[in-house]
């Protein structure tokens, strides 16, 4: 199992000082206050004990009737797993549906926890292209040639990371018409479903008529929750037991305080989701600028908060050019190749950080690529 390139970034650059960090992809902006005191308000009532494998079932009933206006049809608690972040609904979600030895499609270029996540339950990671041709969404027609008899699920995401793509409504109910033909699992990671800056989230679970596909959110992204480790799964009443079973292994179950603060944050004001988003589409906009000055390809995320720059014109491996740009530029980056093939020739900036240190970065980016040009 390959270790993820951006946690080896971080780790560089951990020794450091006085790096712009870039890397990681998690909010600079502290939890709301509403949602603090909500989780100060329960420790202090004494409600730090264990609570049931799926979750405390009025954060579930919240979650349920969000669910529901996302999906366009009722959920029920009884399809509601709260999880401890949605790393732990992704494996577990995983381990609900695969045996060793099972192919799970996973996209390229995508997250590199994906691939460590489907080798860790004995299955096998096959990777499926999300052409940048075609908005970096699957290609229905294309993607059949990547099923085997040993295909028992797809892990998609949109918004994407790294590429900040929005699947459109044709795309993700082809995804059910397709995975219905093929007869295998959708496994949906819908973590930035709440940062979409054009267009709209469309989640395939709205025309999930025969049971197949789990989604996956978080409240890390949303409400700047990375260290609370909360998150839920909805899927079918049949594969959410089998999922709240599988807590008590894994983690037994999700923090008591972090379900009563993530039930005031998805059950309270929003306003908090609307300023960061507005923040992130402000340097996104900020980055792309500088980039399109400098004459430097990148893509123009619709969602999520990343931006994917084109670097193969100075480097042809990403990770050496990362590390050089951390010693001499003090900019930490993610290396494309850790998402894949696809990603090669490309980094990650992420726009999780200051609009100030956004910038910042982005121009030493463009310095060190040009520095390079010259030299070849």
């Amino acid at each position: 199992m390959r270790r993820s390139g951006i946690r080896e970034v971080m780790d560089l650059a951990a020794g450091m000082s006085d790096v712009l960090h870039l890397e990681v992809g998690e909010p600079d902006f502290p939890t709301p206050r509403h949602i603090v005191e909500a989780g100060v308000a329960a420790a202090r009532a004494g409600l730090t004990h264990y609570t049931p494998n799926a979750g405390l079932p009025e954060l579930r009933d919240a979650i349920a009737c969000v669910a529901g206006q996302v999906h366009g049809r009722p959920v029920s608690r009884e399809q509601v797993v709260v999880t401890s972040g949605s790393v732990c609904g992704l494996m577990t979600s995983l381990m609900a549906l695969v045996e060793p030895g099972d192919e799970v499609l996973i996209p390229d270029p995508g997250w590199p926890n994906y691939e460590m996540m489907v080798l860790s339950t004995g299955a096998v990671p096959v990777r499926y292209c999300l052409p940048e041709e075609h908005d970096f969404a699957p290609d229905l027609t294309a993607l059949g040639s990547r099923v085997s008899p040993h295909t028992k699920a797809i892990i998609v995401n949109s918004p994407s990371n790294p590429t900040g793509a929005v699947f459109g409504k044709e795309i993700a109910r082809g995804l059910v018409e397709w995975a219905r033909e093929h007869d295998v699992y959708i496994l949906s990671d819908e973590v930035y479903d709440q940062l979409i800056y054009e267009g709209e989230h469309y989640s395939p679970a709205r025309w999930d008529g025969d049971e197949r596909v789990i989604a996956v959110y978080s409240f890390s992204k949303t409400y700047a929750m990375t260290g609370w480790r909360i998150g839920y799964v909805v899927a079918p009443a049949t594969i959410a037991g089998v999922i709240t079973k599988l807590q008590e292994p894994v983690v037994s179950c999700a923090s008591a305080i972090s379900q009563k603060a993530a039930e005031i944050a998805i059950a309270g004001p929003q306003t908090c989701v609307l300023e960061m988003r507005n923040a992130y589409r402000q340097r996104r906009d900020a980055a792309l600028t500088i980039l399109r000055q400098a004459k430097v390809r990148a893509t123009v995320p619709r969602g999520a908060f990343y931006v994917l720059v084109d670097v193969s014109r100075a480097a042809s491996e990403t990770f050496p050019f990362a590390r050089q740009l951390l010693q001499e530029q003090r900019v930490a980056v993610a290396p494309g190749e850790t998402f894949g093939e696809a990603g090669c020739g490309h980094v990650r900036v992420s726009l999780a950080a200051d609009q100030r240190v956004v910038e910042e970065g982005v121009r030493r980016l463009v310095a060190a690529l040009t520095l390079a040009r010259r030299a070849t």
